[in-house]
C-alpha cells in the first residue's frame, strides 16, 4: 500500500533536491547537543534520589511510589547536574519555539510531517505491521512515511512540550508566579514523575531514530542533515 510523503519539486526521484532546511538542520543540531546535556545532567540529578514520588513532597523517609534500580552514588553532588540540566532545557525551549515559529511560516509540518488526511484510515493503520519492514532503498530513505510522520508530530507536538511543561512544574520560582503549573498534576513530585516518564519515553525514540538512521545509510543521512541536500523518492508501498 502506498502512503504518502513529502516529495520535492525535482524532475526525477533519484535527482539532488534541497531534503532539509536550513532552520530544520541547524535546530536539529542545537537540539541534538541540548538533550545531551538534558540526558547526562538528568541522569546525574536521578543517582542523587532514584525514587519517584506522587503529590507534593516525597524524601527517604516517606513511602515512594517506584523505587528505580540505580544506587545513590551522588548524593550531596547534584549542583552541576541541576545547573546543567537547567541551562540545557533553555537552550532547548529557546531552539524549539525557534523551530515551531519557522516550520509554522515554512508550512514546513503540513508539507514534510503531518500526515494527509486521507492516510489516517483504517486501512492505514493495519499497514502498520507491514510499514516497519525497514528498507534500506536509497530512494526511499529520505522520505517519511505516514507511521513516521506520526512519530515525529507526536514527539514534537506532545512529548517535548509535557517534557517542557513538568520541568517548569518543578521549578519554585515558576510556580510562584504561575502556581497552576504545578497544582494541575498535583505537586511538585508528581510533575517529577510525569517528568521521567516522558523523558524516557524521548530516549525510546531516540534510539529508534538513530537505528533507522543507521539502516538506512548512516554517511547519506548525516550528509543530509549537514548540507540540507540528498535523494528523496517516492515511497513504495
Amino acid at each position: 500500500m502506498a502512503s504518502s510523503a513529502y516529495i520535492p519539486d525535482v524532475k526525477g526521484d533519484d535527482e539532488d533536491a534541497v531534503v532539509h532546511s536550513a532552520a530544520v538542520r541547524i535546530t536539529h543540531w542545537i537540539n541534538m547537543i541540548s538533550f545531551i546535556g538534558l540526558l547526562v545532567s538528568g541522569i546525574a540529578i536521578l543517582l542523587v534520589h532514584p525514587r519517584l514520588y506522587w503529590g507534593e513532597t516525597g524524601s527517604v523517609e516517606t513511602g515512594s511510589l517506584i523505587d528505580l534500580p540505580l544506587p545513590f552514588v551522588l548524593k550531596g553532588q547534584n549542583g552541576w547536574g541541576r545547573s546543567l540540566h537547567f541551562l540545557s532545557a533553555w537552550f532547548s525551549v529557546v531552539n524549539g519555539l525557534v523551530y515551531v515559529a519557522s516550520g509554522l511560516v515554512t508550512r514546513h509540518f503540513g508539507r514534510n510531517l503531518l500526515p494527509a488526511r486521507a492516510d489516517l484510515t483504517w486501512s492505514s493503520v493495519t499497514a502498520f505491521v507491514s510499514e516497519l519492514r525497514m528498507r534500506r532503498e536509497a530512494k526511499d530513505a529520505l522520505a517519511y512515511n505516514v507511521h513516521q510522520r506520526l512519530a515525529y508530530a507526536g514527539v514534537i507536538f506532545v512529548l517535548f512540550p509535557v517534557l517542557i511543561w513538568s520541568g517548569f512544574a518543578m521549578s519554585p520560582a515558576l510556580t510562584s508566579v504561575f502556581p497552576v503549573l504545578v497544582n494541575l498534576p498535583g505537586g511538585q513530585q508528581s510533575a517529577r514523575t510525569i517528568h521521567f516518564f516522558v523523558a524516557s519515553a524521548l530516549v525510546l525514540f531516540l534510539v529508534g531514530h538513530v537505528g533507522m538512521v543507521w539502516l538506512t545509510g548512516f554517511t547519506k543521512q548525516l550528509r543530509a542533515m549537514i548540507t540540507g541536500r540528498g535523494t528523496r523518492g517516492r515511497e513504495r508501498g
